[in-house]
Protein backbone atom coordinates (compact mmCIF):
# COMPACT_ATOMS: atom_id res chain seq x y z
CA UNK A 1 0.00 0.00 0.00
CA UNK A 2 1.44 3.32 -1.11
CA UNK A 3 0.50 6.29 1.11
CA UNK A 4 0.57 9.61 -0.72
CA UNK A 5 -0.51 13.21 -0.30
CA UNK A 6 -4.29 13.45 -0.54
CA UNK A 7 -4.10 15.76 -3.58
CA UNK A 8 -2.07 13.15 -5.47
CA UNK A 9 -4.75 10.56 -4.74
CA UNK A 10 -7.45 12.93 -6.05
CA UNK A 11 -5.37 13.50 -9.19
CA UNK A 12 -5.27 9.73 -9.62
CA UNK A 13 -9.07 9.63 -9.30
CA UNK A 14 -9.42 12.44 -11.85
CA UNK A 15 -7.08 10.70 -14.29
CA UNK A 16 -9.02 7.42 -14.30
CA UNK A 17 -10.63 6.70 -17.66
CA UNK A 18 -13.98 5.47 -16.32
CA UNK A 19 -17.58 6.69 -16.44
CA UNK A 20 -17.43 9.79 -14.21
CA UNK A 21 -21.02 9.47 -12.96
CA UNK A 22 -20.44 5.98 -11.51
CA UNK A 23 -18.35 7.20 -8.58
CA UNK A 24 -19.74 6.92 -5.02
CA UNK A 25 -18.44 8.47 -1.79
CA UNK A 26 -18.81 8.18 1.97
CA UNK A 27 -17.33 10.80 4.30
CA UNK A 28 -17.52 12.21 7.80
CA UNK A 29 -15.57 12.96 10.94
CA UNK A 30 -12.39 11.04 11.61
CA UNK A 31 -12.80 8.52 14.42
CA UNK A 32 -10.79 9.58 17.45
CA UNK A 33 -9.02 12.59 16.03
CA UNK A 34 -9.01 15.87 14.16
CA UNK A 35 -10.12 15.80 10.54
CA UNK A 36 -12.30 13.85 8.16
CA UNK A 37 -12.27 10.50 6.42
CA UNK A 38 -13.49 9.94 2.88
CA UNK A 39 -13.86 6.88 0.68
CA UNK A 40 -14.25 7.33 -3.08
CA UNK A 41 -15.25 4.23 -5.03
CA UNK A 42 -15.92 3.25 -8.64
CA UNK A 43 -16.76 -0.27 -9.84
CA UNK A 44 -13.88 -0.27 -12.38
CA UNK A 45 -11.41 2.15 -10.77
CA UNK A 46 -11.40 0.77 -7.23
CA UNK A 47 -11.66 2.28 -3.76
CA UNK A 48 -9.63 5.23 -2.53
CA UNK A 49 -9.33 6.31 1.11
CA UNK A 50 -8.44 9.87 2.21
CA UNK A 51 -7.80 11.39 5.63
CA UNK A 52 -7.64 15.19 5.75
CA UNK A 53 -7.74 18.09 8.18
CA UNK A 54 -7.84 21.88 7.97
CA UNK A 55 -4.43 23.19 8.99
CA UNK A 56 -6.00 26.66 8.93
CA UNK A 57 -9.09 28.10 7.25
CA UNK A 58 -7.23 28.28 3.91
CA UNK A 59 -5.22 25.06 3.77
CA UNK A 60 -6.27 21.42 3.86
CA UNK A 61 -3.64 18.74 4.42
CA UNK A 62 -3.92 14.99 4.39
CA UNK A 63 -2.93 11.58 3.14
CA UNK A 64 -4.55 8.83 1.13
CA UNK A 65 -4.17 5.57 -0.73
CA UNK A 66 -5.96 3.13 -2.97
CA UNK A 67 -7.34 0.33 -0.78
CA UNK A 68 -9.02 -1.88 -3.41
CA UNK A 69 -8.77 -2.33 -7.16
CA UNK A 70 -12.49 -2.99 -7.58
CA UNK A 71 -15.77 -2.75 -5.69
CA UNK A 72 -17.23 -6.10 -4.62
CA UNK A 73 -20.79 -6.65 -3.37
CA UNK A 74 -19.83 -6.25 0.30
CA UNK A 75 -18.03 -2.93 -0.23
CA UNK A 76 -20.78 -1.80 -2.60
CA UNK A 77 -23.38 -2.33 0.12
CA UNK A 78 -21.72 0.47 2.17
CA UNK A 79 -21.89 2.99 -0.69
CA UNK A 80 -24.89 5.18 -1.52
CA UNK A 81 -27.11 4.32 -4.49
CA UNK A 82 -27.32 6.60 -7.49
CA UNK A 83 -30.42 8.41 -6.13
CA UNK A 84 -29.40 8.54 -2.45
CA UNK A 85 -27.77 11.16 -0.31
CA UNK A 86 -25.98 14.34 -1.19
CA UNK A 87 -23.62 14.83 -4.08
CA UNK A 88 -19.86 15.25 -4.54
CA UNK A 89 -17.59 16.05 -7.47
CA UNK A 90 -13.92 16.11 -8.26
CA UNK A 91 -13.07 19.03 -10.53
CA UNK A 92 -10.17 19.76 -12.83
CA UNK A 93 -9.61 23.29 -14.14
CA UNK A 94 -10.02 24.00 -17.87
CA UNK A 95 -6.85 23.51 -19.91
CA UNK A 96 -6.82 26.99 -21.44
CA UNK A 97 -8.99 30.01 -22.26
CA UNK A 98 -10.69 28.36 -25.27
CA UNK A 99 -11.54 25.31 -23.20
CA UNK A 100 -12.91 27.53 -20.42
CA UNK A 101 -15.17 29.34 -22.91
CA UNK A 102 -16.44 26.04 -24.31
CA UNK A 103 -17.22 24.72 -20.83
CA UNK A 104 -18.97 27.98 -19.90
CA UNK A 105 -21.20 27.81 -23.00
CA UNK A 106 -22.17 24.20 -22.23
CA UNK A 107 -22.89 25.14 -18.63
CA UNK A 108 -25.04 28.08 -19.73
CA UNK A 109 -27.08 25.77 -21.99
CA UNK A 110 -27.61 23.27 -19.17
CA UNK A 111 -28.78 25.95 -16.73
CA UNK A 112 -31.15 27.46 -19.30
CA UNK A 113 -32.57 24.04 -20.18
CA UNK A 114 -33.23 23.12 -16.55
CA UNK A 115 -34.70 26.56 -15.81
CA UNK A 116 -37.36 26.02 -18.49
CA UNK A 117 -38.39 22.48 -17.54
CA UNK A 118 -39.30 20.56 -14.39
CA UNK A 119 -36.24 18.74 -13.14
CA UNK A 120 -34.99 16.64 -10.25
CA UNK A 121 -32.03 18.03 -8.27
CA UNK A 122 -29.98 14.88 -9.04
CA UNK A 123 -30.55 15.32 -12.79
CA UNK A 124 -29.56 18.99 -12.66
CA UNK A 125 -26.40 18.14 -10.70
CA UNK A 126 -25.45 15.34 -13.11
CA UNK A 127 -25.97 17.57 -16.16
CA UNK A 128 -23.92 20.40 -14.63
CA UNK A 129 -21.07 17.99 -13.82
CA UNK A 130 -21.11 16.63 -17.37
CA UNK A 131 -21.03 20.19 -18.76
CA UNK A 132 -18.06 20.98 -16.50
CA UNK A 133 -16.36 17.74 -17.62
CA UNK A 134 -16.01 16.57 -14.03
CA UNK A 135 -13.87 13.41 -14.02
CA UNK A 136 -15.68 12.00 -10.95
CA UNK A 137 -19.09 12.72 -9.44
CA UNK A 138 -22.03 11.00 -7.85
CA UNK A 139 -23.95 10.36 -4.66
CA UNK A 140 -22.33 10.79 -1.28
CA UNK A 141 -23.22 9.75 2.25
CA UNK A 142 -21.82 12.57 4.38
CA UNK A 143 -22.14 13.84 7.91
CA UNK A 144 -20.16 16.96 8.79
CA UNK A 145 -20.73 16.52 12.53
CA UNK A 146 -20.36 12.76 12.96
CA UNK A 147 -19.54 9.56 11.10
CA UNK A 148 -22.11 7.85 8.89
CA UNK A 149 -22.49 4.17 9.83
CA UNK A 150 -21.17 3.23 6.39
CA UNK A 151 -17.91 5.04 7.14
CA UNK A 152 -17.36 2.91 10.22
CA UNK A 153 -18.17 -0.23 8.22
CA UNK A 154 -15.69 0.69 5.48
CA UNK A 155 -13.01 1.50 8.07
CA UNK A 156 -13.52 -1.99 9.48
CA UNK A 157 -13.08 -3.51 6.01
CA UNK A 158 -9.81 -1.63 5.52
CA UNK A 159 -8.44 -1.75 9.06
CA UNK A 160 -4.76 -1.88 8.02
CA UNK A 161 -5.17 1.23 5.83
CA UNK A 162 -7.07 2.93 8.67
CA UNK A 163 -4.17 2.38 11.07
CA UNK A 164 -1.44 3.41 8.60
CA UNK A 165 -3.23 6.54 7.42
CA UNK A 166 -4.07 7.51 11.02
CA UNK A 167 -0.38 7.32 11.92
CA UNK A 168 0.60 9.40 8.88
CA UNK A 169 -2.09 12.01 9.57
CA UNK A 170 -1.11 12.17 13.25
CA UNK A 171 2.48 12.89 12.14
CA UNK A 172 1.23 15.76 9.94
CA UNK A 173 -0.87 17.13 12.79
CA UNK A 174 2.11 17.03 15.13
CA UNK A 175 4.42 18.67 12.57
CA UNK A 176 1.86 21.41 11.92
CA UNK A 177 1.17 21.79 15.65
CA UNK A 178 -2.57 21.49 15.04
CA UNK A 179 -4.59 20.17 17.94
CA UNK A 180 -8.10 21.01 16.73
CA UNK A 181 -9.90 21.54 13.43
CA UNK A 182 -11.59 24.56 11.92
CA UNK A 183 -15.33 24.55 11.27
Amino acid sequence: MRIRDWKDVLEDVADRNVDPEDWRAVAGDRAGGVGEDMYLAHPRAGVFFLKTYAKNPFEVRGVGTQVARSVDDEIGSYLPDRNDGGRFAVQSPPDDEDHAESVAKRLETVVETHADAPTRPQDFFDDVMEALESPAFGPMAYDQYDRPDELGDLSGEFDEAEQLLNAELDDLLETDEVDRGFM
